[in-house]
């Protein structure tokens, strides 16, 4: 079993950044893929960026360019970097990590941090 926490979330103005963390429990150096999604009030949880083991990377195309994801496998830590924030980026965002084992996925989720834009 793995543990995700999140961190960074906050209130910030449209224009401004925020770097959003995800602290394992354990070593993500094995983790097939680690991601954040987003899910703002009313609406479905969406993918916003993913990263794999390899360091290939994609983002959902509302944030392209302005997000950045990366992974330090020496501190078990994901980042979110956000540039640029809009008013639309405020959600719940959550860090989710991917493992294969004998061919079986096992998906584990953070609880969330909030992300809050607005003037």
């Amino acid at each position: 079993q793995m543990q995700l926490v999140e961190s960074g979330g906050g209130l910030v103005q449209p224009g401004g950044s925020l770097r959003l963390s995800c602290a394992a429990s354990g070593s993500i150096f094995g983790l097939s893929a680690m991601g954040w999604y987003r899910q703002a009030p009313g609406k479905q949880r969406d993918l916003v960026a993913r990263i794999t083991t390899g360091g290939i990377t994609n983002y959902a195309d509302p944030v392209k360019g302005r997000f950045t994801i990366s992974r330090d496998n020496a501190k078990n830590t994901m980042y979110l970097q956000m540039n640029s924030l809009k008013p639309e980026d405020a959600a719940v965002y959550y860090c989710t990590a991917r493992r294969v084992r004998n061919f079986v996925e096992y998906d584990y989720w953070g609880q969330g941090t909030q992300v809050t834009v607005s003037s």
